[in-house]
């Protein structure tokens, strides 16, 4: 895994971001004390902030995740009662102000909050981003690479450190990701699992339809599954960021009898209710062999390290048994 280290000397030091392309600085103190920075966003914008940024606002649920891993609680962050569902790896305190939705965040609520730094992802739009950048800096992430989605998801957390200042608290992150890849992996291995293939995925029944989204390669559950030593049996091809495909009950018929997780974070369970008495979901030898697995709610499928470490947790817990 490649890592950028930002070093806090009085000499401006420079860091590649070698998996994204984004560079980040640190130039010498001010006279306050505090260190200017630089950073190369996924935009290839350069954000340029006098101090590690303090008043933060979020508005994606991942970024706010980062910031209270690196133990910056933001002033502001998109869709806080969906946060809290979803995302339970880090849990926001009651001083967050709920500043609207994600992708459609309140421009005048951010504003109010007169942060010194804006964490948005580029799936918010340009537009949104234009507005919020006419009085406050906006660092914008890629949410995710199907490409390199476990280097996208360390890269992120590491450009929000460099913008709070925290970047020994995400060396710290990031090292006990890896332990717990480790230790995750050699759980599998010790049940004799190693190799076994699985599906990652979710779904939503619509008009007495049961829609299927794939995890596919490129999936970041996929890569940290794949980490731990299992085979993605899902060749299904997904989308080029968030690595997630589409299909149908039929669809499945091309698995074998893989270990099947899924995820519904509280949401009905199509899987459990709609396709109960349904004859194809019913005929699937994975079905037929009990290897259906509904992992615990509260995991964020497209979070950053901690909610990983949460699903790596679950995946061991469910299928080392």
């Amino acid at each position: 895994m490649n890592r950028a280290a930002i070093a806090g000397t009085a000499v401006a030091a420079a860091s590649v971001l070698l998996l994204t392309g984004c560079g980040a600085t640190e130039e010498p103190a001010a006279a306050g004390g505090d260190a200017a920075i630089s950073i190369v966003d996924d935009r290839g914008e350069t954000i340029e902030l006098g101090a590690p940024a303090e008043q933060v606002v979020a508005l994606e649920w991942n970024t706010a995740e980062n910031l209270v891993t690196l133990g910056v609680m933001p002033v502001g962050v998109a869709d806080v009662e969906g946060y809290s569902a979803w995302v339970q790896s880090e849990s926001l305190d009651d001083s967050v102000t709920d500043v609207g939705m994600r992708g459609e965040p309140s421009v005048d609520a951010i504003a109010g909050l007169a942060p010194d730094l804006v964490l948005t992802t580029t799936d918010l739009p340009e537009t949104v981003i234009a507005q919020i950048e006419e009085f406050a800096p906006v660092l914008v992430v890629r949410g995710a690479d199907a490409s390199n989605p476990i280097g996208q998801m360390e890269s992120n957390l590491e450009r929000i450190a460099t913008a709070t200042g925290t970047d020994d608290e995400a060396d710290a992150v990031l090292a006990e990701f890896d332990a717990k890849v480790a230790e995750g992996k050699a759980a599998l291995e010790e049940a004799g699992l190693a190799g076994t293939a699985f599906m990652m995925s979710d779904s939503w029944a619509s008009g007495g339809q049961v829609s299927i989204r794939p995890f596919a390669e490129g999936a970041l559950l996929t890569a940290v599954t794949e980490e731990l030593g299992l085979e993605n049996a899902w060749t299904g091809e997904g989308d080029a960021d968030y690595g997630l495909g589409t299909t149908d009950v039929e669809g499945l018929t091309s698995l074998g009898d893989v270990e099947f997780l899924y995820i519904t974070n509280g949401a009905a369970d199509a899987y459990a209710v709609d396709l109960a008495d349904n004859a194809v979901w019913t005929s699937l030898p994975f079905v037929q062999s009990g290897n259906v697995h509904r992992l615990p709610d509260g995991i964020w499928m497209f979070g950053g390290p901690s909610s990983m470490n949460d699903y790596i947790d679950a995946v061991v817990d469910t299928l080392a048994v």
